[in-house]
């Protein structure tokens, strides 16, 4: 059986949505990184970071990094459509997980954390940062909807891998609110991944209403 250590509305979701599309069995531990208990001590065992989502695979081994998790389960289980068939749009849609993880995902660890890469500096300067982040965030996201067309989801006819990482990493740091304008088709593409069948069971549970 799976172990997944993750949080509500967190990248743990994306994993979460795609270990019931691949129809295996998992336990979800809900562990965090600066909280102090059994289970964030069980994953910092497996995971130095103290990141979520970490996956224990059954065989006892561990993955990190929701990118890559998800890029193994799309592999390991083809019949669940986490990528695509076509060896090209498989690429492009690996591709665009890693650009997701790169560009998206790691600027919010600075929004929520200032402090871990301004140590020493005043809240006005750790704010400065923040803000710089933010509207860097914001065009990484808008530079990726001009990259990656949906046809009619990013992984084709179905959302895949890179549509459920899109939809959960979109929901922080006013991403949503900010393409709303600067790109409300991809923004109206994020709603619909949010309400499809694949999607919203387990989306629903971590972001309700």
């Amino acid at each position: 059986m799976y172990q997944l250590f993750g949080h509500s509305q967190s990248g743990s979701s994306a994993v979460e949505i795609a270990l019931r599309l691949c129809d295996v069995a998992y336990r979800r531990i809900d562990a965090y990184s600066t909280e102090d208990s059994d289970a964030a001590k069980e994953l910092e065992a497996l995971n130095p970071q103290k990141q979520v989502p970490t996956l224990q695979l059954p065989d006892g081994s561990v993955l990190t990094e929701a990118a890559a998790i998800l890029i193994h389960l799309g592999l390991t289980y083809p019949e669940s459509k986490l990528l695509p068939d076509d060896p090209a749009q498989r690429a492009q849609a690996i591709r665009g997980l890693v650009y997701i993880a790169a560009n998206c995902y790691t600027p919010i660890g600075i929004i929520d954390f200032p402090e871990r890469w301004l140590t020493d500096a005043d809240e006005a300067t750790r704010q400065q940062l923040v803000a710089g982040t933010r509207q860097r965030l914001y065009r990484n996201w808008a530079l990726f909807a001009d990259q990656f067309p949906a046809r009619p989801f990013l992984s084709g006819a179905e959302p895949g891998a890179l549509d459920i990482l899109a939809a959960v990493i979109s929901k922080w740091s006013g991403t949503r609110e900010a393409l709303i304008g600067a790109r409300p088709e991809f923004y109206g593409l994020l709603e619909r991944i949010d309400h499809h069948p694949r999607i919203a069971p387990v989306l629903s549970l971590h972001w309700p209403g």
